[in-house]
């Protein structure tokens, strides 16, 4: 029997586009009544809603989210993402409503934005904060904006070996775009964005916009001789965000590290930067001996860098011994309030000293729950090797628009193909006018959101 979707080897999701589940839905709706009474307790309220969610399923594939629905929602799915250790916050995440902003321009803005909000501003320059950016949600038939980038913020990599080697294909997909990089080991790579039958477009990020932290040592000097420095804002963006069935391709999410998945995994792997040989040469360590614990003792000294530099420079991260002790409190606080806290073991255990963690000790029960984040195999290939997604694209049903020629480096005249019109269902649903979309709390919604002319 296969893990669940999320767990170690399981098969990454595929996403098709298709109309939403009503029944998903009202699970979702029911769930959310259930957990804020301030809603309301009448069931005739969960009814007339779910009544009415199923009305919009029936006219149009799908239905809009209350702003209610949407924060709780995207924060609901915080708490379910079974490989965070972090989720003892989930009530705090900041959810900005973007569904009615369209094209790359103004998407690029916004994720520029993202990053300056998650990071602070001013005095709170480093106060990260927790916070997600949800984009128009998928609809059948309709055509959308995609990211390429795995995360807002990443360092290129080159052939030479210099720079993040994880990153090598995405490096020269966008050089044969048109971007120049310095060539130094942590140069940052641009946002790529792509409308339907469009060319791809490359938005450098500003520095105010990206917080960076010098790595130093609080005992060895010769550390900042390294060079070595990490961004302060991890900003996943390519996992897909479904909420009561509804899905949202495009919402990017931060929050802050946890010391070893700079030190002990992103600085330290051999496949990324691979520092540890060259710190335990530093530190005068036996290499030619495994029983001499050289990588131990230079991940203890690389980790010791990360946490004494964030914390000297005052930008928040978290140790993994504490981090697994609040986890700890995260499950005891949702199985008080009666929930289930999935999680996979591989992923919560850190990288480093893991057996003298609490949460190295115990199992955890698996399930997929919902509303959840899911990485979509179509996503990960884009956001790590553009080519080989292009090269590997089913071909566009009927009616979907042609991409212009374009080159790479083994295909003069292919580009990653962004998503169309569904397979299944090329219809475009229009709105019913008599519908009223979104429920009483609706907000910013308004009818003829799904013809797409809402205005940014």
């Amino acid at each position: 029997m296969s893990p669940a979707p999320g767990y170690r080897d399981a098969p990454l999701t595929q996403f098709h586009n298709e109309p939403t589940d009503p029944d998903e839905a009202e699970d979702f709706l029911r769930q959310l009544y259930a957990e804020q009474p301030r809603l309301g307790v009448d069931a005739r309220l969960v009814a007339a809603r779910v009544e009415q969610v199923r009305e919009q399923i029936d006219a149009l594939g799908t239905y809009a989210h209350t702003r209610t629905e949407l924060v709780h929602g995207a924060r609901m799915a915080w708490r379910n993402s079974s490989r965070c250790i972090g989720r003892l916050y989930w009530n705090s995440l900041v959810v900005r409503d973007l569904r009615g902003v369209s094209g790359v321009d103004a998407t690029a803005e916004q994720l520029v934005q993202h990053l300056q909000i998650a990071a602070g501003q001013g005095k709170n320059r480093g106060r990260l904060r927790p916070v997600i950016s949800i984009f128009p949600q998928a609809v059948p038939g309709r055509s959308r904006t995609v990211l390429w980038n795995e995360q807002l913020i990443r360092y290129a990599g080159y052939r030479d070996g210099t720079g993040d080697p994880l990153y090598a294909d995405f490096t020269e997909a966008v050089t044969e775009l048109g971007w120049k990089g310095k060539h130094s080991a942590f140069d940052i790579l641009p946002l790529v964005l792509q409308e339907t039958g469009q060319e791809p477009r490359l938005f450098e990020l500003p520095e105010h916009a990206v917080l960076e932290v010098p790595l130093t040592h609080p005992d060895l000097a010769w550390v900042a001789e390294l060079g070595l420095r990490w961004h302060a804002v991890p900003a996943i963006s390519n996992m897909r965000l479904t909420i009561g069935g509804v899905n949202y391709p495009l919402a990017p999410f931060s929050g802050w590290y946890m010391g070893t998945e700079i030190g002990a995994r992103n600085l330290a792997d051999a496949d990324r930067y691979d520092q540890l040989p060259i710190i335990a040469e530093r530190l005068g360590l036996d290499t030619t001996r495994e029983s001499s614990l050289w990588r131990d003792r230079a991940l203890v000294e690389l980790n010791r860098a990360v946490l004494w530099s964030f914390e000297r420079a005052g930008v928040k991260i978290a140790d993994h011994h504490t981090e697994s002790r609040h986890f700890l409190t995260h499950i005891a606080k949702e199985e008080k309030a009666g929930r289930t806290v999935p999680a996979d073991w591989s992923w919560i255990v850190p990288p480093l000293s893991g057996g003298a963690t609490p949460v190295f000790h115990r199992y955890y029960p698996e399930a997929d729950l919902k509303p959840n984040f899911y990485l979509d195999e179509n996503a990960k290939e884009l956001s790590r090797c553009p080519f080989h997604a292009a090269a590997s694209a089913s071909v566009a049903p009927p009616g979907a628009h042609s991409l212009p020629a374009q080159r790479t480096r083994d295909h003069p005249a292919v580009r990653p193909a962004v998503p169309d019109y569904d397979d299944i269902t090329r219809e475009v649903p229009m709105v019913a006018e008599s519908l009223a979309l979104g429920g009483p709390d609706a907000g910013p919604m308004r009818k003829g959101w799904l013809r797409g002319n809402r205005k940014v």
